[in-house]
């Protein structure tokens, strides 16, 4: 009976509750709903934090997505979407918040990279094992998302100002 609420809670943190368990595009859900919630749950934060957090969450999350395609009986399964969560949060890291058009910006492009892949993106999801390998695509899609960011932000495209 433990280990079943522990599975179940699990694929509900891999799933972002339900955002995972869309029939269309799972993986832009649980990107547009993690870029939603930013301004509230992650944007207010200090930098230092936002990087603890997000050590965190790529930590617990990989362990998770490990547990999770052994519950599924799957690699990377589509339902699993912590992982958007991890790499858009990343993608905004050194923004400070207050800005929708910065945040439509980043699900745009992160969503470009993830769907697409280019390199290093989808090579890096063989670097690590299980739940690691799903984690570290979207981490670098993220880091690749910023750089687009800041590159649009010194273009003079956004004034939102930088928390580093």
């Amino acid at each position: 009976m433990k280990t079943q609420l522990l599975d179940t809670l699990v694929l509900a943190f891999c799933r972002l509750g339900i955002a995972g368990l869309s029939r269309w595009a799972p993986g832009t859900c649980g990107t547009f709903l993690a870029l939603l919630v930013a301004p509230w749950l992650f944007q207010p934060l200090a930098f230092r934090t936002r990087c603890c957090l997000l050590l965190a969450i790529f930590l617990v999350g990989a362990l998770a997505a490990t547990r999770a395609e052994r519950l599924l009986g799957c690699k990377d399964p589509s339902c699993v979407v912590i992982d958007e969560l991890a790499g858009s949060w990343i993608a905004i890291l050194p923004f400070a918040g207050g800005s929708w058009p910065l945040l439509a910006a980043a699900f745009v492009i992160f969503r470009i990279f993830d769907i697409a892949k280019p390199w290093p993106i989808h090579a890096s999801e063989d670097w690590l094992p299980e739940g690691f390998g799903v984690m570290i695509d979207d981490v670098l899609g993220g880091a690749m998302t910023m750089v687009v960011l800041l590159l649009l932000r010194a273009l003079g495209l956004f004034s939102v100002p930088l928390i580093i």
